[in-house]
């Protein structure tokens, strides 16, 4: 530990201890490094740390001098994720937010009375392995637990009240816009009619039901058929899309700004040149990306450096199954 560090990383997170990170794989690991080439001395953003699999990589390129920031919704993987940076050799000042991605921009601007900005911006959209494989959260079916799908403990509202209390037709226009699922309306009917007997708790009651009206394999394909209903829950739960939007909407803004076009008092959060990368895991997520980085890149307001998104490799999807869906989308603002 070079001599100019703190003896802890700031933050305003809580310290439980961190789970730990052995058995997880970050996705589309080497590409997004390529793509998003971090500096010595430079300051990076980490939108959604994890257990720090693309922290750490990107902290070993950003070097003493450098500064990486770590938000993330879950209070024991961002310390988890602080933790594996610190353990480098060599590693940047630390610095840990436990918030979600939507208001790092915000909370960039006000950080070091605005001298701060991020010459790098990574999100991962997809869930760390110890969430996945938690019961307790009830983000799987794969595994029986309560209901719950949030990715912050202290959130508000979990996927067991929307069900429970949802009318019917917002059910179905959760699940068909977010899910995406063709027999939306028949989900929702069967589970207004299922919480009339017996309140809707677990996820394997959940997963039965949606089985029970769209059947184990819906039209030959090799996915679950709750898998859609799951994820439609979970995204309302968490605003999944509304906080992308928010994100992406701060960055053109900056991306406005750094060009001189207006964009308010958040473009000051983003460097010239800044480089930005998304890994989005549905169709819902990475449509929001394309139409953004497309529209940016139209306006001349910054460049592609992944023309068209970047896929795990055969290789990659063997070692890691999860990354098949991941799609990694990355731009260099206009302004070095």
């Amino acid at each position: 530990m070079v001599a100019r560090m703190p003896d802890r990383p700031e933050s305003d997170a809580p310290q439980p201890a961190p789970p730990p990170a052995a058995s997880h794989v970050p996705v589309l690991l080497a590409e997004v490094v390529a793509a998003l080439d971090p500096q010595t001395g430079e300051v990076a953003l980490d939108c959604t740390a994890g257990l720090g699999g693309h922290a750490a990589a990107i902290a070993e390129r950003l070097g003493p001098t450098g500064t990486l920031i770590l938000c993330d919704l879950d209070p024991g993987n961002l310390a988890a994720a602080g933790e594996r940076v610190l353990r480098l050799p060599a590693p940047p000042r630390v610095i840990r937010w436990h918030t979600n991605f939507a208001d790092a921009p915000r909370r960039m601007l006000a950080a070091e009375g605005g001298a701060m900005a991020a010459d790098v911006v990574l999100a991962d959209l997809g869930f760390s392995s110890n969430q996945l494989e938690s019961a307790q959260r009830g983000l799987s079916f794969m595994r029986e637990g309560p209901l719950d799908m949030r990715l912050d403990p202290t959130g508000p509202v979990t996927a067991a009240q929307l069900v429970n209390t949802l009318p019917a037709n917002e059910l179905e226009r959760i699940i068909r816009e977010y899910g995406e699922e063709r027999h939306a309306r028949a989900v929702a009917q069967k589970l207004v009619e299922a919480r009339r007997a017996e309140p809707i708790t677990t996820t394997a009651r959940l997963a039965a039901i949606v089985r029970s009206v769209v059947g184990p394999r819906g039209g030959g394909a090799t996915i679950d058929t709750a898998t859609r209903t799951f994820q439609a829950l979970r995204i309302a739960v968490n605003d999944e899309l509304g906080n992308l939007h928010a994100l992406l909407d701060a960055v053109e803004r900056a991306a406005k700004a750094l060009a001189g076009r207006g964009g308010g008092a958040g473009g000051t959060w983003l460097s010239p040149g800044a480089r930005v990368g998304i890994i989005a895991f549905h169709s819902l997520e990475d449509r929001l990306v394309k139409r953004t980085f497309a529209r940016l890149v139209e306006q001349g307001l910054a460049s592609f450096i992944t023309r068209k998104p970047l896929e795990a490799s055969a290789e990659e999807i063997a070692r890691n199954p999860r990354s098949r869906s991941a799609k990694f989308r990355a731009i260099r603002l206009a302004g070095r």
